[in-house]
């Protein structure tokens, strides 16, 4: 947990994705980094839109998780894990097992 109420998940302490618990009607909020298609494709069709402060890194902001397929969200987090992880030095992705 960080931030109140975000659980914020980390790969070698960068950040990948950050959740938020529903909250009354809503699904909850997901923020995460995606490739350049993944980025295009969900703002052009409206299911996320560029993450304030962070859409230049490509991270794109889901505002209600209900209106999100599960396994759609599950995929773009570990695509967005593997995006990060694979900025993370050689030396940090071998301690950590993913070279």
């Amino acid at each position: 947990m960080q931030w109140g109420d975000h659980q914020v998940y980390k790969v070698g302490g960068k950040m990948f994705a950050v959740l938020t618990e529903p909250k009354g009607s809503r699904g909850g909020t997901a923020s995460f980094k995606a490739n350049d298609v993944a980025f295009e494709m969900l703002v052009e069709t409206g299911q996320a839109r560029p993450s304030p402060y962070m859409a230049r890194a490509q991270w794109l902001y889901v505002d209600d998780l209900k209106q999100f397929p599960p396994a759609d969200l599950r995929q773009y987090i570990a695509a967005s894990h593997a995006l990060v992880a694979k900025k993370l030095s050689k030396k940090a992705q071998r301690e950590l097992g993913l070279a």
